[in-house]
């Protein structure tokens, strides 16, 4: 997994919605490990306007990764607060600087769907190897932070999330796994346990070995548990294999 990719989905992993009262703000953090060593931090901070909300999450480099480079990320989704607490995007954007170098992701949805989207600056692409992201995929898609909420519907693990991270579209499709005790230092309990299989669907190069192994990668899984609404779940909890080891992103401190 390359580190955009790992920062784009880390943000898209990690946040929760609390309630959908007025004027309400807060935290959830993350530990990020890698074969149990640390590797980064995040923090994603939900307010909610009633009935707009904004999820903004900071994420940095720590422990072995900054002996090579330093690598962060803001990403930041807004949008509306529907019937039942559906969460409808107007915009998503993510800035990740690697060193002295950044790139800044924007999209725009109107209705679920994408109706603009641009990288500053642009990056170097072969277009014998990229495949490009069609019309249709830009058709009903979720943002990478909203993907994550689901509503407490009966149906946690049993659901395909559409989801394009502002440059690549993919399919995250989930599939029960059972249930296991979480502890997030606030809050502990009950999480829903979800096995996850990535589908690279277009918005990256065919040849890449990262898309590859993440494609036929065995034991990626995502734990989900209740939010104080009660009506929706959150992350908690994930395993993401990589070449390196399995990463772990853990949550420290679940909407304090």
């Amino acid at each position: 997994m390359t580190a955009r990719m790992f920062f784009a989905s880390l943000a898209g992993l990690f946040a929760s919605v609390i309630s959908a009262h007025a004027m309400e703000s807060y935290h959830t953090d993350y530990r990020v490990t890698l074969i149990g060593l640390p590797v980064a931090r995040a923090t994603f901070t939900t307010r909610i306007t009633d009935p707009a909300y904004s999820i903004t999450g900071d994420i940095s480099s720590a422990g072995i990764v900054n002996i090579f480079t330093s690598l962060k990320a803001r990403s930041t989704v807004t949008g509306t607060m529907m019937r039942g607490d559906r969460m409808v995007a107007k915009s998503y954007q993510l800035v990740y600087t690697r060193g002295d170098r950044t790139r800044t992701y924007d999209v725009r949805y109107a209705s679920g769907n994408v109706v603009e989207t641009s990288i500053t600056p642009q990056p170097n692409r072969d277009s014998n190897r990229w495949i490009p992201v069609k019309t249709i995929d830009f058709k009903s898609v979720l943002d990478p932070i909203g993907a994550f909420i689901v509503p407490d519907d009966g149906k946690i693990c049993s659901r395909t999330l559409p989801v394009y991270d502002g440059e690549s579209r993919m399919d995250l499709v989930l599939s029960p796994k059972g249930k296991a005790k979480f502890d997030a230092g606030n809050v502990s309990g009950d999480a829903i346990v979800c096995s996850v299989r990535y589908v690279p669907k277009s918005g990256f190069n065919k040849d890449q070995s990262d898309i590859d192994y993440l494609r036929n990668a065995k034991g990626m899984e995502i734990w989900f548990a209740k939010t104080r609404t009660g009506s929706l779940y959150a992350p908690v909890y994930a395993r993401v294999p990589t070449r390196l080891g399995a990463l772990s992103i853990t949550a420290t401190a679940f909407g304090k």
